[in-house]
């Protein structure tokens, strides 16, 4: 049985142990077997379709506009612990969607939202560039004037999950307002828009849905911008924020996995007229993970109540909860790899699948090193700030 004794801590109301049990119950019944690495495309558009026939995408697509970021992040917890890709189709559903229920219109939002929730419509969140990642000012996309009403983009994006299945994208492009990060928008543009390619699909360790897209003078209607001209690094950092820490979510629950693995290998494997558990080595692998699980969901969980609370900007947190997340579930995928000796790096094994899977939460929507740099002015800040108040009078 899964430990749910986190539910119980101070972060959760009643209608989180609800969604919990509604998600761990679809998850036992259908994540496992609904997922298959083998087709990536077909398993993701199948459990698109599953999550949103039982209603679990009401959650990342909500129909009121407000994304519950814990309800978000107990879905990856579980949803990862159980299979990698029930757990990208859900979170690919709200970061596609991410930038439309947090600045779309009214008719962005009709025209979005119901087919996303339905799980009949995939989405993707088209940031990277082959030469602009983590550096979102590097982007080089443009979006041209083309008239008064239209727009023409024309450039690269790389690393696009469901690129090449989804059916809307949104694209971030630079419109020139201003030099860097200030002169990008974002645009809502349907997968079917002449000049809008698939260039490359992907193949990555743990295989999902990604592509390289091309962009060729690909025109869009104006009112297709999401937010004002130069917003688009606005949009881009305030869906991120929401999203960061359900990256975090999804490590913690390829670590739940990783070390329920290690504890029932250790306690059911002979070795020596003992069990591996009667190792002390091995007790300590299965206390350092349990260790790492515990504080990587008080990291995770922190940073989402402090978003749901209304806190303006969770970039600290949000990055905290990343990267510890992230790299303890490296960790605990690691050990679990070790203590299960040749099994572990056999195809086709769970340890093995962990080991894959977790690698590339390090990378994606910001690597490690781009979150240590992040938590690091952010103390640089506090620290300035905190000097500055002491030198105002009367403080």
């Amino acid at each position: 049985m899964p430990d749910t004794s986190f539910l119980d801590w101070p972060f959760f109301e009643p209608h989180h142990r609800d969604w919990a049990r509604e998600v761990e119950e679809w998850a036992t019944a259908q994540a496992e077997a609904l997922a298959d690495e083998h087709d990536a495309d077909a398993s993701t558009i199948r459990l698109a379709r599953a999550m949103g026939e039982a209603g679990l995408l009401r959650v990342p697509c909500p129909a009121d506009g407000r994304l519950d970021v814990r309800s978000l992040c107990i879905a990856r917890d579980i949803l990862a612990r159980h299979a990698g890709l029930a757990d990208f189709a859900f979170a690919m559903q709200g970061l596609g969607t991410g930038p439309v229920t947090l600045f779309g219109t009214a008719a962005q939002r009709d025209a979005v939202l119901p087919g996303a929730r339905a799980g009949t419509a995939l989405a993707a969140f088209a940031l990277s560039e082959p030469e602009a990642g983590s550096d979102v000012s590097a982007l080089a996309t443009v979006a041209e004037r083309d008239g008064n009403r239209h727009y023409r983009l024309t450039g690269r994006k790389t690393w696009i999950s469901n690129g090449g299945i989804a059916a809307t994208y949104i694209v971030f492009a630079r419109t020139g307002e201003a030099p860097g990060a200030k002169g990008l928008s974002a645009f809502l543009v349907p997968a079917e828009t002449p000049g809008l390619s698939v260039e490359a699909r992907i193949d990555v360790t743990a295989p999902h849905p990604l592509a390289t897209l091309g962009f060729d003078a690909a025109r869009i209607p104006a009112d297709a911008m999401l937010g004002k001209p130069g917003e688009g690094f606005k949009v881009a950092m305030a869906t991120l924020d929401v999203f960061r820490a359900t990256v975090g979510a999804a490590a913690l629950g390829f670590a739940r996995r990783a070390l329920d693995l290690t504890v029932d290998r250790a306690t059911q494997r002979k070795l020596f007229g003992a069990t591996l558990f009667d190792q002390q080595m091995s007790q300590a692998a299965i206390a350092d993970s349990a260790t790492d699980v515990e504080a990587a969901a008080l990291l995770v969980y922190r940073a989402a109540w402090l978003k749901d609370a209304g806190t303006p900007r969770v970039t600290r947190e949000a990055s905290m909860a990343k990267l510890f997340a992230t790299e303890a579930a490296q960790r605990a995928a690691d050990r679990a790899v070790q203590i299960h000796g040749g099994l572990g790096v056999t195809r086709g094994h769970k340890a093995e699948e962990l080991y894959r899977e977790v690698r590339a939460l390090r990378v994606y929507e910001g690597a490690s090193e781009v979150q240590r740099v992040v938590i690091a002015r952010a103390e640089r800040e506090k620290r300035q700030d905190q000097e500055h108040a002491g030198r105002t009078p009367g403080t």
